[in-house]
């Protein structure tokens, strides 16, 4: 049966009806936006241009930090624009639109994480197959693969939910378009719609999060017969993947693994995990990392020297 779409447009609620308040907040999320871009595009550059940044670990960082760039793109522009704006509204293609990309950039986010868990594995359990496994090509698939299943993952998300019916009301108790606050508006029956999210958004999430942490204590397990030097700098490495494992997963499970109901929380919590994650990874990453930070610093003094000459 053909959903019935008699609204064209949704209005958006946004974070605060207090335009003081929305003042503040465009302040606040155009700095976090900048920095996340110029951040993330410093370690996008960074690695490109230097020798000592090669191995696969940084390749994926990469394009982790890539991916950050575009999940926070999704999201946060709009959400700037809409601060600014005393009607805030969106049409029902660019809500699709935006539903799509969100959970396409942030399920691409999930599976590459667990990738940089397993090349991880790979480089402390197995140290002497490590180049032999992780190659230029594996490493290649291993991105296409994390693509493609976020792909499908977000192309099954939005075409379910845009075959919804909306007849009724359009405003959207949240600063953009996920798939509860449109269900809560929908005229048809939404159990296998949010049957669908709790086994695509909820089980993908919890599945990814238990694979990284198991992956991880095998990894601290191993770690016991390494040398001290040794077991400092696989911590080092470890403990940063974990942090951003844990910040960005934890709103994830939060708000998908359960039955299709929304809080006031969920505003905040999305707002965390699609604009702030983003500009924690590069600052986490770079800051507990001495290869990045003096791959940096020498990038900088190579461009200083080359302008003076």
């Amino acid at each position: 049966m053909e959903a019935t779409q008699n609204v064209t447009e949704f209005i958006l609620l946004g974070l605060s009806q207090n335009q003081v308040l929305e003042r503040f907040f465009f302040v606040l999320f155009l700095l976090i936006y900048i920095v996340n871009i110029l951040g993330n595009f410093l370690i996008i550059v960074t690695i490109k241009n230097s020798e000592s940044l090669k191995s696969p670990m940084y390749f994926f960082l990469s394009y982790l930090s890539f991916v950050d760039m575009c999940l926070s793109s999704s999201t946060a522009p709009k959400l700037m624009a809409d601060l600014l704006t005393e009607k805030k509204t969106i049409s029902f293609t660019g809500c699709m639109a935006q539903l799509f990309f969100s959970h396409f950039f942030g399920g691409t986010e999930m599976f590459l994480l667990t990738v940089m868990a397993y090349d991880r594995y790979i480089a402390i359990c197995k140290p002497l197959h490590y180049t032999t496994i992780m190659t230029r090509r594996v490493c290649g698939w291993l991105v296409i693969a994390s693509s493609v299943g976020s792909f499908l993952h977000s192309i099954v998300q939005t075409l379910l939910t845009s075959q919804l019916s909306f007849c009724g009301p359009n405003e959207i108790d949240h600063f953009g378009c996920d798939v509860y606050p449109l269900m809560q508006l929908a005229c048809s029956d939404t159990y296998i719609v949010s049957i669908m999210v709790i086994a695509n958004s909820g089980m993908m999430s919890l599945i990814c999060f238990v694979v990284l942490m198991v992956s991880y204590l095998v990894i601290l397990i191993s770690l016991r017969t390494h040398s001290s030097e040794g077991r400092r700098k696989a911590l080092s490495t470890c403990t940063s993947h974990i942090t951003v494992v844990i910040i960005y997963f934890g709103p994830c499970i939060f708000i998908y693994l359960r039955p299709s109901t929304t809080y006031s929380e969920d505003k905040m919590v999305t707002v965390f995990y699609t604009i702030i994650t983003p500009i924690l990874n590069p600052l986490i990453y770079t800051l507990r990392n001495k290869e990045v930070k003096n791959a940096i610093r020498n990038l900088w003094s190579t461009r200083v020297t080359s302008r003076r000459k």
